[in-house]
């Protein structure tokens, strides 16, 4: 540890020191759940935050089996009188591809200084999204636990399917709902705004996941004989894509916008009032110019408007060199985000059929949905809400800033709808910090900083809820 701390400036106390040893520990496992592959690893993270959960001092603690990876479960139980916290996180993590694009591997976690992260940041699948960003909370009730302050009830629900839709855990909860019966639900799933400008996610945009194909003909052809004479099913996917977005890059869907809650001019208003630099978001991410749908900012297409993108697109002849072939098939996945009012499952209906309507005849189509979720709004009114601002101002020593998040977390919805509460998104990563994508980092600071502010949250929203 001391080897990779050496071009570190921040002075790390022996506790700290220990956290951070730990949180390197657990990145190592690669707990990829989209990847059966790596089953054996998932339940391998799954016992780790066990065992980490039983170090920090919580008195009870299980795993429980599910039809895909299991749900790890811990409670303290102080006063049945006393307001209840639930902790939701999750411990699986993204595939690490593109390997190659990884400036070091991706489950031997580094600490580098960067520009932004000028006091060192974990370089690891995983070290925000979310084992990070989950053992800070472990953390923080260990150090309650210690000092002896924790003021409530503490229950934690650490999966391992968020990163493949959370297929088992809506399951879990509608047949638990005693046993996770809570007043309010706290995640560290999200980001803030900047170090030294906190901010709280007030909304997430909802998700429908689809998957297409198109099969021409029985096999591949030679594309010298055949060629100009069948249809390309590669050509024709891509002409199919095309036709999903117009020239303002309005989605086209037939009834796709017919739900949607337009925000006033007054609310569209306020959300300018967060800093943004646009010129540094291109430079992040190498671009020269943004994109989006006409008539709305760059921040209100990154937060408040349905997209419709292609996450994947594959078909014909991808090995070296070269293979002269029309291809038998081709496949695409397509994410759409969505926003409030909007149904996820009537939304993949309505692409299913307009997708199969606009295919050429000589062809055929198959859509299939794989995952989704509805989008999530918490009032900045509620209580958990008016705690995290008050935690995140007495340690960042600046008031956050409400903002609506671009990400889609489908239990959220999920959590208010089946055990009737709300959920506060306390992020402490940033836009940066290279989420799903190679080279994926968490400042020590952040980490730090989260395991003091989450103590911050409990006792401000006992405070609260007693008033």
């Amino acid at each position: 540890m001391l080897e990779l701390l050496r071009d570190i400036k921040m002075t790390l106390t022996k506790d700290q020191n220990r956290f951070l040893a730990e949180w390197m520990d657990f990145l190592k496992i690669p707990s990829v759940s989209a990847n059966p592959s790596h089953n054996k690893d998932v339940q391998q993270a799954a016992k780790w935050v066990e065992d980490a959960l039983k170090k920090s001092g919580c008195p009870k603690t299980e795993i429980i089996s599910t039809p895909g990876h299991p749900i790890v479960y811990g409670e303290y139980i102080k006063d049945v009188e006393l307001p209840t916290v639930l902790v939701y996180g999750h411990y699986d993590v993204q595939p690490p591809d593109p390997i190659d694009l990884w400036e070091s591997p991706p489950f031997e976690p580094v600490i580098k200084k960067t520009e932004i992260h000028p006091d060192g940041a974990v370089f690891a699948r995983g070290a925000c999204d979310d084992k990070g960003q989950m053992f800070m909370h472990i953390k923080a009730f260990e150090v309650m636990l210690a000092k002896g302050s924790i003021p409530c009830n503490v229950k934690f629900m650490i999966e391992g399917e968020e990163e493949v839709g959370s297929d088992n855990l809506e399951d879990f909860v509608k047949r638990n709902k005693e046993k996770l019966k809570c007043d309010v639900i706290l995640i560290s799933d999200t980001s803030m705004i900047a170090q030294d400008l906190p901010s709280i996610t007030t909304g997430l945009r909802g998700l429908s996941y689809m998957e297409v194909s198109i099969t021409g003909p029985n096999r591949d052809l030679h594309s010298g004989i055949y060629g100009g004479a069948v249809l390309n099913p590669i050509n024709v996917l891509c002409d199919m894509i095309s036709q999903l977005q117009d020239e303002n890059k309005k989605i086209t869907i037939p009834g796709f916008y017919d739900k949607v809650i337009e925000l006033s001019k007054q609310e569209r208003s306020e959300m300018e009032k967060a800093p943004f630099d646009l010129q540094e978001l291109k430079k992040s991410i190498g671009i020269d110019d943004v994109d989006g749908e006409k008539g709305y900012t760059t921040e209100e297409h990154r937060s408040i408007r349905p997209t419709l993108d292609v996450n994947g697109i594959w078909g014909g002849y991808m090995g070296d060199g070269a293979k002269t072939v029309i291809p038998s098939k081709a496949h695409a996945k397509i994410s759409m985000r969505l926003v409030p009012n909007q149904d996820w499952e009537e939304i993949s209906e309505l692409f299913s059929n307009y997708f199969k309507s606009i295919a050429p005849k000589g062809v055929d189509v198959e859509v299939i949905t794989h995952h989704g979720g509805y989008a999530y709004v918490t009032p900045i009114s509620t209580v958990g809400y008016q705690a995290a601002h008050q935690a995140y101002k007495e340690t960042f020593g600046t008031s956050p800033i409400p903002k609506r998040g671009g990400g889609s977390i489908p239990i959220v919805p999920m959590f208010e709808k089946e055990l009737g509460v709300k959920s506060i998104l306390m992020g402490f990563g940033l836009d940066s910090d290279a989420l799903h994508s190679p080279n994926e980092h968490f400042g020590l600071f952040n980490f730090f900083k989260g395991i003091d502010t989450i103590p911050k949250f409990y006792e401000h929203f006992v405070k609260l809820y007693r008033q």
